[in-house]
């Protein structure tokens, strides 16, 4: 064993010559211990929300979306869009038109991102699990049905099957705005609700009704061949990556193709600059924390002076005394950081499994506990920041042995 680190074991855990040196040897460790664990459930608690928040997605967005880096529209019938349907990793192939427009149900009125699908959007998104009231239909042989947000239906006040329709509004874009009779300016339609869906996302619970593409088309005069995207359910059993480059590849540059991840980037990056953040403010508080290693250290050589110069008389340099001592600060470190890896991980499990610590308000939240999620990574990096915190604290007051 190297002697450095021999001799500074033998220091950590053998008694001092003053019990205080001790105290304050132990309360550094627990501190480092305290600190790590904060930083290890901190991070698994914003790991958590983010799979929640990508769970919640995942039952309304589809595998990949397709559209136009420029412009807003484009036709179906284009080569490649032709190619795309046959792809054997494609399982099911949905047009979309989407845009905004006004809704009215009796005396209430609100706007809305009103989407048109066509007949093959229910294989892309899991409807039984999101929707909460009434069954999925879009039409019949008489009526358009329309699928909306919880949260639409609560501002305009309806339920699925009133009888009473929805009536959307949409800018008739050939004509001018006649401010003598403006409702000429709008193209009006109706449907009835079917369902109400819940996604627990704003964007979607509260302004976004679903409708047949027929209906989408008429209203924003856009011929049946005519889309402002296509969404993809991809197989199981292919290779995602590999099928999203292919995909691009086969689209050319002028089409955006989009994962569930790049449809909801915003949402994602904020999660992510907030967990970095955090990271960064905790690691403050650690580095108070491993301050105490400092005083730790300088307690220690000063009950070790006889020793230090005992070492000299037989031999030892400078350098040997110095790294003695950042060994001793090294473990303080160490044992701290694995006593809080441990802790925080068991902890961040045993919350997993039992969710014994609960959200405020349970009751009307999305989950009735913290969410967590251990990724490796984070522990890994967790304790790099430890052990580096450490090597500094220890090599100050390691450096001040001088030779009397």
């Amino acid at each position: 064993m190297n002697l450095a680190l021999h001799i500074a074991r033998r220091y950590l855990f053998s008694k001092k010559t003053h019990n205080v040196i001790n105290i304050i040897s132990g309360i550094s460790v627990c501190g480092v211990a305290v600190g790590t664990m904060a930083l290890v459930c901190v991070l698994s608690v914003f790991n958590g929300f983010g799979s929640l928040i990508e769970n919640l997605f995942s039952s309304f967005d589809p595998d990949l979306k397709i559209s136009l880096v420029e412009g807003k529209s484009f036709s179906v019938q284009q080569a490649e869009i032709a190619k795309l349907r046959h792809l054997p990793e494609v399982v099911s192939f949905a047009e979309v038109v989407q845009e905004n427009a006004m809704l009215r149900f009796e005396d209430r009125q609100t706007s809305a991102s009103v989407k048109g699908v066509s007949d093959s959007y229910q294989q892309m998104v899991d409807m039984p699990r999101i929707i909460i009231s009434g069954e999925y239909l879009l039409k019949d042989p008489a009526f358009n049905y329309g699928v909306s947000g919880v949260g639409l239906a609560s501002t305009l006040g309806y339920a699925p099957y009133f009888s009473s329709p929805i009536y959307i509004y949409a800018p008739n874009r050939t004509k001018r705005v006649n401010l003598a009779r403006p409702e000429e300016s709008f193209n009006q339609d109706k449907v009835f609700a079917s369902a109400v869906f819940a996604v627990q996302q704003q964007e979607y619970d509260t302004k976004l009704l679903i409708i047949p593409i027929s209906l989408a088309r008429e209203l924003f005069q856009y011929d049946s061949a005519t889309v402002t995207s296509i969404e993809l359910k991809i197989s199981d059993k292919a290779n995602f990556d590999k099928t999203k480059e292919k995909i691009k590849s086969l689209l050319g540059p002028q089409f955006k193709v989009l994962d569930r991840y790049e449809q909801q980037e915003d949402y994602f990056k904020i999660m992510e600059i907030e967990k970095w953040i955090t990271y960064l403010i905790l690691s403050f508080i650690l580095l108070i924390a491993v301050f105490n290693v400092i005083g730790s250290l300088s307690m220690l050589i000063i009950d070790k002076k006889n020793d230090i110069q005992t070492l000299r008389n037989m031999g030892a340099d400078d350098s040997l005394i110095r790294r003695i001592f950042l060994f001793e600060g090294w473990l303080i470190s160490f044992l701290g950081a694995v006593a809080g890896i441990f802790a925080g991980a068991a902890l961040c499990i045993l919350q997993e499994q039992f969710g014994f610590i609960t959200l405020p308000d349970a009751s009307n939240a999305i989950v009735p506990a913290y969410p967590v999620h251990l990724e490796f990574s984070d522990l890994i990096l967790v304790f790099v920041t430890v052990v580096v915190m450490g090597f500094f604290a220890a090599w100050y007051p390691a450096r001040q042995i001088k030779k009397d």
